[in-house]
């Protein structure tokens, strides 16, 4: 196994440190409950640091607790929702027909047992996120010696258990929104970390690290020597962290940012404690039963991770810089982050994989891009245009006025009032205009999937499930060219409805709307 300086990996407006470590094993006696609890403290001090604790705010204590506990909940909750219910609905048919299902060719009933097996198989890797959660997040905030009073003897050796009671004693509830994520997330595996899953990772990647490279090559002709690990990547949305983990395989620097606790601390799993390839094996179309050929389509499993990471970055041998060195990941909002003068020209090239869709105001996401990148940086776009969030007035989201008004003080970033939902033709028309050169651009229906089951692929183009139509950009960030700052201000609004906007532009005297570049005026600012 590696030792835990081979790998760095920064998060959330904290810097998360991953090394690449071996996982901890069960606690052995109750005595040693307190020693093998201090053990994992300071192993995952090494992996998360930063001057952020999230468990200094109580709302963010809160969700980060459900988040763990949609994990160790997952065996539970999946076996109530995936195997119990049905088994209800079943018996509640008529008698000859659940009778007659029960038998050859249906066995209705033998395939929810076997769907039982499934679950427990998936639960094992949703345990194991839950565990390496714990030891990050809370065991360094906990008494020892109170955790020993609290744990049965025949627990004592059942690291989950052990952590399972702790839970419990602080009265964790997971929410349904928690949940949900917990199990779209296992499936994610498959998508990210699995050799099947490679068809749908090889269409959206392949072409991000094509441009990577041509930019690289482009680079190489003004200056020789350059390094690819001088090359700084920036890749927001970076999920279970695999186009982090490539594209640092290919030899580049690269910072992934993520705001999900749960997609971080399963990419902390991922990429720190597991101890080979293959370790787990999961069934990521088991509990859909809708859209099947066959119940073996549906039983499907897949071993993951397909290849194991600290092992195949430290058999690099083409790179001057260790992977240590090159890989990190910060977490939290992407605008709000990334636009701070932090981070004010620190990136060569941002790629963005379908991402740039979950922004509710898309303008947000290219102003970040713009200030985060260097000038002369290149931003690599690949996704499609499945706007995901629902149109919103100012106060949507509001608990209360005073938290979630728009102010230009407060900056919520995502959580931002307002919306809007663009064509292609209008986004490439604003990339333009907020400073960026289009060098390629390509719109073309994509037959690529999310996770998508490939034997019931002719089920989901008939269902326009499989296909979409995908927005490949590779622009580069102007220095010459002059960018709009737009002020604005709401003008006789008495409701959402009906306000009115202006904007200024400093050297244009001419009122307009708020994106100047797409109105008349224009050409006259």
């Amino acid at each position: 196994m590696l030792s835990t300086d081979v790998i760095t990996y920064p998060t959330l407006s904290f810097i998360l440190y991953l090394a690449f470590t071996v996982y901890k094993s069960p606690v052995q006696t109750n005595h040693n409950i307190q020693k093998n609890i201090m053990e994992d403290s300071d192993m995952n001090s090494k992996e998360w640091e930063g001057d952020y604790d999230p468990l200094a705010d109580p709302d963010e204590k809160q969700h980060l607790l459900s988040v763990l506990d949609s994990f160790r909940s997952y065996r539970r909750l999946a076996h109530f929702n995936g195997t119990h219910v049905r088994r209800q609905a079943f018996y509640s048919l008529p008698q000859e027909h659940w009778m007659m299902l029960s038998k050859p060719p249906f066995s209705v009933l033998e395939s929810l047992n076997k769907l039982d097996d499934l679950i427990d198989s998936n639960a094992e890797l949703a345990e194991y996120i839950f565990m390496a959660g714990f030891k990050s997040f809370i065991a360094p905030t906990i008494d020892s010696d109170w955790v020993a009073s609290i744990v049965p003897e025949k627990y004592a050796r059942d690291e989950f258990q052990v952590y399972s009671i702790v839970m419990d004693h602080l009265k964790v509830q997971t929410t349904q929104n928690d949940m949900d994520k917990a199990r779209s997330c296992i499936n994610q595996f498959y998508r990210d970390w699995s050799a099947a899953g490679s068809v749908e990772r090889e269409q959206c990647f392949d072409p991000v690290l094509r441009a990577l490279d041509a930019e690289y090559t482009s680079r190489l002709q003004s200056t020789p020597d350059l390094k690819k690990s001088q090359i700084k990547v920036l890749i927001p949305g970076a999920g279970l962290g695999r186009s982090v983990f490539d594209i640092c395989q290919a030899g580049f620097s690269v910072e992934g940012n993520e705001i999900s606790y749960h997609e971080l601390i399963a990419s902390s799993l991922v990429l720190n404690h597991t101890q080979k390839a293959e370790q787990f094996s999961i069934a990521p179309f088991a509990l859909s039963c809708s859209n099947h050929l066959t119940r073996a389509d549906q039983f499907q499993t897949f071993a993951v991770p397909d290849i194991h990471p600290g092992t195949a970055l430290a058999a690099e041998l083409d790179s001057d810089t260790p992977a240590g060195e090159r890989m990190s990941m910060s977490t939290g909002d992407f605008c709000v982050l990334y636009s701070s003068s932090d981070y004010e020209a620190t990136f060569d090239a941002v790629t963005t994989i379908f991402f740039i869709d979950t922004a509710p105001n898309v303008i947000r996401y290219i102003e970040t891009v713009r200030n985060c990148l260097k000038p002369g940086g290149i931003w690599v776009n690949l996704g499609p245009l499945l706007w995901h969030q629902a149109p919103r007035g100012p106060n949507v989201n509001s608990q209360n006025e005073d938290k979630h008004s728009h102010t230009h003080t407060h900056d919520a970033g995502i959580d931002d009032p307002g919306s809007v939902e663009l064509t292609n033709d209008e986004v490439l028309a604003l990339v333009e205009h907020l400073g960026f050169k289009i060098e390629e651009q390509k719109t073309n229906t994509l037959e690529t999937g999310y996770i998508a089951n490939p034997r019931s692929k002719w089920i989901d183009v008939n269902n326009n499930e499989f296909s979409v139509n995908v927005m490949y950009i590779v622009a580069h960030i102007l220095i010459e060219k002059p960018i709009w700052f737009i002020e604005t201000k709401l003008l006789n609004a008495t409701s959402a409805s009906s306000a009115q906007y202006e904007h200024q532009a400093p050297w244009c005297d001419k009122p307009g709307p708020i994106i100047p570049a797409l109105d008349q005026h224009a050409d006259e600012c």
